[in-house]
This record gives C-alpha cells, sequence and structure tokens, in this order.
C-alpha cells in the first residue's frame, strides 16, 4: 500500500474517531456541535479572502493564456474566438464554459504507445464526466443543505429536493446528488491510486480531500438511511448557530456531531489546499486574459523605469559622422 494515501485515510479515521468518542464518551456536544463550527466557518471565511487578496495582488508580467485555436491575426485566417480570445466578452465565453462544464477537460486526450512504435491519441472523456459530476453534485448537496439554516424553507429549496429526489427507493427517498457525490468521489480516488503516472504524481495533500469528502458523504447516507437521526433537533442546532443564539438539543445522536465535525475540518482545510482552485480559477492569467499580444504591447509591471537613448537622440550625437560615412539620416545638417 502507498503510505501517501494510507496516512491520509488513517487522519480521517482519527478525526471520525475523535468526534464520536468525544460526544458519546465525554459529553462534548458544544464543542463539536458549537466551537468547531464557529471556527470553521471564520477560517473559512478569513483564509479564502487572504488567499484572494494575495492573489489578486500579484503582479503579471506577461499574457500567458492557455490557448487551443488560432490567435487573431491576419483577415483571412479565421479566428478562434473562444479558445483563443481577442476581447473581454470572449474571455468570460471561456470562463463561463471552462467554470461550468469543464470544456478544457472534455478535450482531454491519451497517449498510448501502439505496435510498431507508433503514438496514437485518442478522447479520454471518463475523468471529464465524473469531474463535471462531482462538482454538480457537491453543488446540488450543498444548497440542498440550506433548508437546515433557513425557515421557512423556499419553494426553490423544495423544488431542489423533489428533482433530486425523484427516485424513490424505500423511505426515506433517495437523494441522487448524494449517491453521485460519493461514488465520483471514489472514482477520482481510484484513478489516483491505479493509473501508474497519476499515482507517481499524487501527493498525500491529494488524498486527504478525497477521503474528507468520501466520508463526509459516507456520514451524511448513513444518517438519512440508517443511524436515524432527529430531523428536528438537528435543525434546531443549525438555526441556532445561523441566528448566533446557539443551542444543544438532547438526543441528536453522535454521528450527527461526526457529520459537522468533517464538515467543519473540510471547511478549515479548504482555503490552505489545493481545493482553493474554486476561488483560484477566476483569478487565474492563462484563463482570464485575451491573447491580444500582436495588437497592444503588455509592459512588465515589475520592469523599474529605465532611461531610454531613442533614435532621434542618437541621430543628433552622430549626425555629421553618419552623413560623412554615408549613412542615411532623417534630418540634414
Amino acid at each position: 500500500m502507498s503510505t501517501k494515501y494510507m496516512y491520509s485515510l488513517i487522519a480521517v479515521i482519527v478525526l471520525v474517531l475523535l468526534a464520536y468518542v468525544g460526544v458519546e464518551a465525554a459529553g462534548l456536544q458544544i464543542f463539536f456541535g458549537v466551537v468547531i463550527p464557529y471556527l470553521a466557518i471564520i477560517t473559512f471565511v478569513g483564509g479564502f479572502i487572504y488567499r484572494v487578496m494575495e492573489w489578486s495582488r500579484s503582479p503579471v508580467p506577461f499574457r500567458i493564456p492557455t490557448t487551443c485555436g488560432q490567435q487573431k491575426s491576419l483577415p483571412w485566417i479565421k479566428h478562434d474566438k473562444v479558445d483563443n480570445p481577442f476581447t473581454a466578452v470572449g474571455v468570460v465565453i471561456r470562463m463561463f464554459l471552462e467554470i461550468l462544464f469543464f470544456r478544457s477537460l472534455f478535450r482531454n486526450t491519451k497517449c498510448e504507445l501502439s505496435e510498431g512504435g507508433k503514438i496514437s491519441y485518442r478522447w479520454e472523456k471518463w475523468l471529464w464526466l465524473f469531474s463535471l459530476a462531482f462538482h454538480w453534485s457537491f453543488l446540488v448537496v450543498l444548497i440542498r443543505h440550506l433548508r437546515f439554516f433557513l425557515e421557512p424553507v423556499p419553494a426553490s429549496l423544495q423544488f431542489l429536493e423533489k428533482i433530486d429526489g425523484f427516485v424513490q427507493v424505500g423511505l426515506p427517498g433517495l437523494f441522487l446528488s448524494g449517491a453521485v457525490l460519493l461514488v465520483a468521489a471514489v472514482f477520482l480516488f481510484l484513478r489516483r491510486v491505479y493509473i501508474p503516472q497519476v499515482r507517481y504524481i499524487s501527493l498525500a495533500a491529494d488524498f486527504f480531500p478525497l477521503f474528507l469528502i468520501i466520508s463526509v458523504a459516507l456520514s451524511g447516507i448513513l444518517m438519512r438511511y440508517f443511524a436515524k437521526v432527529d430531523i428536528v433537533g438537528a435543525k434546531e442546532l443549525t438555526m441556532g448557530l445561523a441566528t448566533f443564539h446557539p443551542t444543544i438539543p438532547e438526543g441528536i445522536g453522535g454521528i450527527f456531531y461526526v457529520h459537522v465535525f468533517l464538515v467543519s475540518v473540510l471547511l478549515a482545510y479548504f482555503p490552505f489546499s489545493k481545493l482553493m482552485h474554486l476561488g483560484g480559477v477566476f483569478l487565474s492569467p492563462t484563463r482570464n486574459l485575451p491573447n491580444n499580444t500582436r495588437a497592444y504591447r503588455h509592459i512588465n509591471p515589475w520592469n523599474p523605469p529605465v532611461k531610454v537613448h531613442t533614435y532621434q537622440e542618437y541621430e543628433d550625437d552622430f549626425r555629421e559622422r553618419m552623413i560623412e560615412a554615408g549613412l542615411p539620416v532623417e534630418k540634414e545638417l
């Protein structure tokens, strides 16, 4: 077994046991149900703002947009307005397709060395499909959980729940977003384990958030379908957190505090991990800049002011010698 993911797996197991034993044996419901969530939210918001501000202050010395199409040049050469945007409108369209539909990942190809030493390329859509499923299901799960923090629950959230749970499998009904999130996260983990090239470049920091998200999904599914939790008490606790009047109802169950603790750890860990690409994608110079270097001159903001010697000044200094040498000049003596 690879120590890269074993350390991450052990860390998540320790977190689960820490919360469960702390609540069931030590009676630390206030600590895990109130103190930890508030600290996690403060860390998440503060860390998110700090990282975004740091990135926004970083100079971009060059125009370095990654492109997959023809740059705008001569009128008779067809310009790819989305893959190689020239204007801000093209950048917005490209960012929209990238953030919501992972357009660059859709074009992912797999290189193989076939018999005879020939290199062949073929489309590889599984990563795009499961990545899209992972992010969209995560978003749906996040939005759906807002019902625990709002009273009354908006009609839009109720409609989303009906769409998400239209597959009726037993009672309570199955939420597709939770199942899809778990399956997609497991796929992304297995991909890092079984593909040698990906396993080689994967670090413990790549496995830890995956295990954390899988454990959050598993604990949520466990609460909903197996270890029944007092939903009224759970909403009373979450509403108390949202209104800054925290309360700890009786009889919620240890698994609920494990779930809340894992979510809190994920929130606190988020701004300082690779998960922060949620905010970084908007500030990435490889994505948010138009490729218009043929039309405009871009000056490096790090360059200090330099005293230049223009051609006019050069000619003024050496005009007589240039004329004597037979060199052309713009001004005669």
